[in-house]
């Protein structure tokens, strides 16, 4: 007679085929990596010149070759076949602000451990913390004492298999750590929200160093939240914004409106004014999964990734809805300009 065989119970099934699901796509992410990378020497730029001085456009390099990765910077305006200066630090997301770079990067192959690390104007490491899940957004405050990150992470509910995300905020000033957002409290139409699948991610700062904004997520809605920092709050403003980014003179925010159920093309950037919530929608037509940042009072970038490679490029767009994208520098990603 044949043996009888036990049977895992579902959830532990369940468990199994996520963590191998996983595994094979940190293998076919990695295979992909490499393959786009190949053995080009090709430079991002001139090495020793990066300065994170105010006004430069700083991003991360996705030129195929040993600058891969790395950040580098443009002046404002620089003309289109100007070449980039190249720092030595290598992130999976930064971003810059009065002589600070935050950069987001893991270490390790298979199994990496990821970090946030600050860096001062002297390219001096002035902090590194472990921070857990896969990088995914980076934000300073414009003087650049408070920095934020958002992560995507598994495990964080039951109730869904797969990533949800998790934004954390470091004052670099207190050393105050609050490793999650979704520890505040958040309200909802002025009634204290409590769920199991709460989500929060794209932090965006006033110049105050306490007031900031992010995206809500739970049972299938997203609202803009307004934080309070020191009170530990979040208060709903609307709904329907993902990945906010505040203008400079913080009248605006630029964000991803979802207006498809199509999941190939489901967003549009829209800008929101704060003073009336009249939205704008901007020219940019195609559905980009990126927080925007903000080139100047007038003007939103963006990456956009390539159809054929892992790669992508930054645009360009007139934030009052005229005008056209255009190409603002090839092969980057998570831009910014950095404050003075």
């Amino acid at each position: 007679m044949a043996e009888a065989r036990a049977e895992l119970p579902r959830d532990n099934r369940a468990k199994i085929l996520i963590s191998s699901i996983a595994v094979l796509l940190v293998v076919a992410v990695a295979a992909g990596v490499t393959a786009f990378l190949g053995r080009s020497t090709k430079r991002a730029g001139i090495s020793g010149g990066f300065t994170v001085a105010a006004g430069q456009l700083t991003y991360r390099s996705m030129v195929q070759g040993p600058d891969f990765g790395k950040v580098v910077e443009l002046p404002i305006g620089a003309a289109s076949n100007a070449v980039p200066m190249v720092s030595s630090v290598q992130c999976e997301r930064s971003y810059t602000a009065s002589g600070v770079l935050l950069c987001l990067q893991s270490e390790g192959s298979l199994i990496s451990q990821p970090y946030a690390e600050i860096y001062n104007s002297s390219f001096k490491q002035i902090k590194k913390l472990a921070i857990t899940g896969t990088p995914n957004r980076a934000r300073l405050s414009v003087d650049g004492r408070m920095a934020a990150w958002t992560t995507f992470v598994t495990g964080d509910s039951y109730t869904q298999p797969g990533a949800s995300t998790r934004a954390s905020v470091l004052d670099l000033k207190t050393g105050t750590y609050v490793d999650s957002l979704e520890n505040f409290n958040s309200y909802v139409d002025g009634k204290l929200y409590k769920a199991v699948d709460i989500n929060i991610w794209g932090v965006t700062f006033t110049a105050d160093d306490n007031t900031f904004y992010a995206t809500m997520g739970s049972n299938g809605n997203t609202w803009l939240m307004k934080g309070d920092f020191k009170a530990r709050t979040l208060t709903s403003l609307r709904e329907n914004v993902e990945c906010p980014s505040l203008s400079p003179d913080g009248t605006r925010l630029v964000f991803k409106k979802r207006v498809s159920d199509d999941i190939r093309h489901p967003w549009r950037f829209t800008v929101l004014n704060l003073a009336t919530m009249q939205e704008t929608p901007l020219a940019e037509t195609r559905s980009v999964d990126d927080q925007a940042a903000w080139l100047d009072d007038d003007t939103v970038m963006y990456a956009v990734p390539h159809d054929d490679d892992p790669g992508s490029d930054l645009y360009a767009v007139p934030a009052d809805g005229t005008g056209a994208p255009r190409l603002l520098a090839p092969n980057g990603m998570s831009p910014s300009v950095t404050s003075g």
